[in-house]
């Protein structure tokens, strides 16, 4: 009888853990390129392509376990997902963080708030690729990519 125990208890402990699973990979999946905005730390001499922003909005990046798909500057295959907690001076490659460190007066956290970022914490997920994605909310993503903040919205 303990066996037996033991298995239930090994199977039960098993079934709760794979919801938690599936929670984890609430990234996966496409993505809708919806919008993009200069990135703060653009100036006159990083000024943003317009014509490279155009080409990508309303394209979609596909998440995949094993690939990630779209247009070619987010092909990557053989991704390594790793969902962390970012502080706003984290967000963007520590873009922000690197912004306050130039200047005392930059707060990262107003800089997150006015791209839609809320509270002291932000889900982001590194894609062991070229482009980390954080998530305003599980459905709201934004990434980084030649000095233009990108939002994605999940399809």
């Amino acid at each position: 009888m303990d066996r037996a125990m033991i298995v239930l208890a090994l199977a039960l402990g098993a079934a709760l853990v794979s919801p938690a699973r599936a929670e984890d990979t609430f990234y996966l999946g496409s993505w809708k390129l919806v919008s993009a905005v200069a990135a703060p730390w653009a100036d006159a001499k990083t000024k943003p392509d317009e014509k490279e922003k155009n080409a990508l909005i309303g394209k979609t990046v596909t998440l995949g376990a094993k690939q990630i798909g779209g247009p070619k500057v987010f092909v990557c295959k053989g991704p390594h997902y790793k969902v962390s907690d970012f502080t706003a001076d984290m967000l963007f490659q520590g873009s922000f963080g690197e912004m306050h460190d130039a200047d005392k007066s930059v707060d990262p956290l107003k800089l997150a708030a006015a791209l839609g970022f809320a509270g002291t914490s932000f889900k982001t997920v590194e894609t062991g690729c070229e482009i980390d994605w954080h998530f305003v909310d599980p459905t709201t993503a934004e990434i980084g990519l030649d000095n233009w903040i990108f939002t994605l919205k999940k399809q």
